[in-house]
């Protein structure tokens, strides 16, 4: 059955009529006299918040409003993000993993020439040309060395927040390195040098409130609000540390005091959406962009691993679906979900398509979210980084000559769970409600040895990744494997240019924002090819090749330790 949506509306406010594909997706949208309004969509993407951090996971830390929202909705307790910022935003904003952007090696740094590529077609861009009005409120960090890699150019049609990832909560100021340093806070494409001073997790409630304020429930919306919070440095307003004052670790109070402000934030933009007409046609989706850092205060407890590792702390994320329009509600969804399903998913329920015909890695998971089906996900490539570091015991051989297990990979398959390479830090760590840490309590939970370079865990019968099964299943292990090279031979080349020094803020008044201009961009590109067909050839020593020279260097040497 074929519904058009024309046969709803003659005057619909989202351009071409688009064709509904069945009834049930009819009555999903919101129905008033004469008009067929696709759900408003509500993106809320925190920094760093740890797995255990959230009250329903049995925090020390108080999150009311994310534990009712998640309590009236759907928890997502099989859903998985990427190590680090950049590679869950890009994979988030394009449905597409890592090795399918060039972007599998580590984050984007403010002075690289790189950028979410242009020629794919962001989930912004795509729900505009579903009719939607699409604003991003906080984090971008998906590079902005060209004015077309800015929010503003991949779909949005507004824009407050910050460009690189990891700025003062009151200042705006972020340093890369010493003496590097600028101010970033962007409304549109203009540096927003009078909205400094103001804490930026209340700074951006209160934008998404106006946003909400100003724009009819008649069109529909969707708001990616990408919270800076609870990423470092580690900043709050007095009021919300002094509830933990009683907590003897600084950070970890530090860190609490943080969350509950994003809560009451979140809190804030509910109310807003109730206030103004789009609650009852909306769908709100929260998700933490990697594990937490559990040397800033963050906890993953009781997962392995932390920020920057393919452990389950680092890639098992918080998320929770709360609408009206849920079919079934107050349950918890042990669906298989990855961060590169919301393309597709809410591409779905604005009425659009997409698939892997286009392209992408993604699935409609809202079938399994809303009715409880079974996911359509049977596996995940949580990533392939030829560029990290190659694991010391890693070898062809120990992957049965088809793979090298010195690189680092990971990948899922059913209930199996694969890691090769260095993995990072493997640690089991307790929340930190200690001043301080003890020698021998630290040492109780320390990896026992790094001496291998393959892991095989049934992630389904040991979430917490402590029974390695690589020994006693080789047929598994030599299974995944395979997939792992099938993956590959899918790739594109990394894409991780050296940093240039024109970025510095000192030559754009003082402020981060693009520096290259297209005749620019063609030599970095040029100079990339060159340097890859003949490194070894000559180049012209001139004083700008020899700071490249320096930078590269540095690239090599210590950026793929730097998060």
């Amino acid at each position: 059955m074929v519904l058009n949506s024309q046969k709803f509306c003659s005057s619909c406010p989202y351009g071409n009529p688009t064709e509904i594909r069945s009834l049930e997706q009819a009555l999903l949208f919101f129905v008033v006299p004469g008009l067929l309004i696709p759900p408003h969509i509500i993106f809320i993407l925190t920094d760093d918040q740890g797995y255990h951090d959230v009250g329903y996971h049995g925090s020390d830390i108080e999150t009311p409003t994310l534990d009712r929202l998640a309590a009236e909705g759907v928890k997502l307790e099989n859903y998985y993000i990427q190590p680090i910022c950049t590679p869950s935003r890009s994979q988030l904003l394009t449905g597409r993993y890592q090795i399918h952007t060039g972007l599998q090696h580590s984050i984007i740094r403010p002075r690289q020439p790189n950028c979410l590529p242009l020629d794919q077609v962001t989930l912004p861009q795509k729900l505009q040309e579903l009719g939607y009005s699409t604003h991003m409120v906080g984090k971008w960090h998906l590079g902005f060395y060209r004015k077309e890699c800015l929010p503003t150019r991949r779909g949005f049609d507004t824009f407050l927040g910050s460009l690189t990832g990891n700025v003062d909560y009151y200042t705006y100021d972020n340093c890369d390195g010493p003496g590097v340093c600028g101010f970033d806070l962007h409304e549109g494409e203009n540096v927003a040098w009078g909205l400094s001073g103001q804490y930026s997790t209340l700074l951006y409630a209160q934008r998404v409130s106006h946003i909400l304020a100003s724009h009819s429930p008649r069109q529909p919306l969707f708001l990616y609000v990408a919270f800076q919070a609870v990423h470092t440095p580690l900043q709050s307003p007095r009021e919300y540390l002094y509830r933990y004052r009683t907590m003897g670790n600084v950070a970890r109070r530090k860190y609490a005091a943080m969350v509950t402000c994003m809560d009451e934030a979140v809190r804030n933009i509910t109310w807003a959406l109730k206030r103004h007409g789009f609650y009852n046609n909306s769908v709100i989706i929260f998700s933490s962009d990697n594990g937490g850092q559990t040397f800033s205060g963050g906890s993953n407890w009781p997962l392995r691993g932390r920020k920057g590792t393919y452990w389950e702390g680092g890639v098992r994320g918080l998320g929770f679906v709360h609408s009206p329009l849920l079919k079934r509600k107050r349950r918890t969804s042990r669906a298989l979900v990855h961060i590169t399903d919301w393309y597709p998913t809410l591409v779905a329920l604005a009425g659009g398509t997409a698939s892997a015909a286009d392209g992408l890695d993604g699935y409609d998971v809202w079938p399994a979210i809303s009715e409880g089906r079974a996911s359509p996900r049977t596996e995940i490539l949580h990533n392939i980084d030829p560029l990290y570091n190659h694991a010391r015991h890693g070898s062809l051989e120990g992957g049965f000559g088809i793979w090298n297990t010195a690189v680092q990979a990971a990948i899922r398959v059913g209930e199996w769970k694969l890691l090769t390479g260095d993995p990072g830090y493997g640690d089991w760590i307790p929340p930190q409600t200690l001043a301080a840490f003890p020698g021998s309590w630290w040492n109780l939970e320390r990896m026992a040895s790094a001496r291998q370079a393959v892991w095989l865990f049934n992630i389904s019968a040991d979430p917490y990744e402590r029974e390695d099964l690589a020994g006693q299943r080789p047929d598994v292990v030599r299974a995944l494997l395979a997939r792992l090279v099938d993956y590959n031979r899918t790739a594109i080349p990394v894409r991780y240019p050296a940093e240039n020094p024109r970025a510095h803020p000192d030559f754009n008044g003082g402020a981060w924002g693009p520096w290259a201009s297209d005749e620019e961009e063609d030599e970095e590109e040029e100079e990339g090819r060159a340097q890859s067909q003949s490194r070894g050839r000559r180049k012209k020593k001139c004083k700008i090749c020899k700071l490249r020279s320096f930078f590269r260097k540095l690239n090599t040497r210590l950026m793929s330790h730097r998060i």
